[in-house]
């Protein structure tokens, strides 16, 4: 576990959540027992300022010496994706996707609007040009290999199978069942830090 030291985790949560989701607390505490890096910000959710977010944290722990590791979570594997593709560092990342949303321009035009947030009481405003910052966002893979897909074929918002297709040559870790915020996570969590940390 020795090169885990020279990592930095970061997990991007997905559409309307937030660090207080209970993947992104597990995985803290689990990797500060294990004295590894770990970053959860709070993401905007205009996907420019979520981005801008992400990548002057990354290039802060980059100048430290460390190497990212990505947990993207629905709208955040999207995010991962793009930071996989794009980021000049991409070479030195890894990224494990939880259910993540594949084409987030189609799949979340029905949600132009106000929405709560899921863990307080924040108003978020989702607006109609963000469906088009997503859809500039779009991505191909270069380096399929670095990437584990989890996909829940009982994920009730998204479409298993696109997630599959989405990431041809990528690992993919196939749920019976389970569903969109992967409640039976812990159980999957030794395959997803054995394929980051390292």
């Amino acid at each position: 576990m020795s090169a885990s030291k020279d990592l930095c985790v970061f997990y991007l949560h997905g559409f309307k959540s937030s660090p207080a989701s209970s993947k992104a607390v597990m995985i803290g505490q689990w990797l500060a027992e294990k004295g590894v890096a770990y970053e959860c910000p709070a993401l905007d959710i205009s996907p420019l300022i979520a981005l801008d977010q992400i990548e002057t944290l990354i290039d802060e722990r980059l100048a430290q010496g460390l190497s990212p590791r990505l947990i993207g979570s629905s709208l955040g594997g999207f995010y991962a994706t793009w930071l996989m593709e794009q980021h000049p560092a991409k070479d030195q990342m890894r990224a494990a996707l939880l259910n993540p949303a594949c084409w987030p321009s189609r799949d979340l035009a029905g949600q132009v609007g106000t929405h709560k947030a899921w863990h307080s009481d924040e108003i978020l405003a989702f607006r109609d040009t963000y469906l088009q910052d997503l859809k500039a966002m779009e991505v191909g893979l270069s380096q399929p290999e670095r990437y584990l897909v989890v996909a829940a074929q009982g994920d009730e918002l998204l479409d298993w199978k696109d997630m599959v297709a989405r990431y041809p040559g990528a690992q993919h870790l196939v749920i019976p069942g389970s569903d969109h915020g992967l409640s039976d996570f812990p159980d999957h969590w030794p395959a997803v830090s054995d394929f980051l940390l390292r």
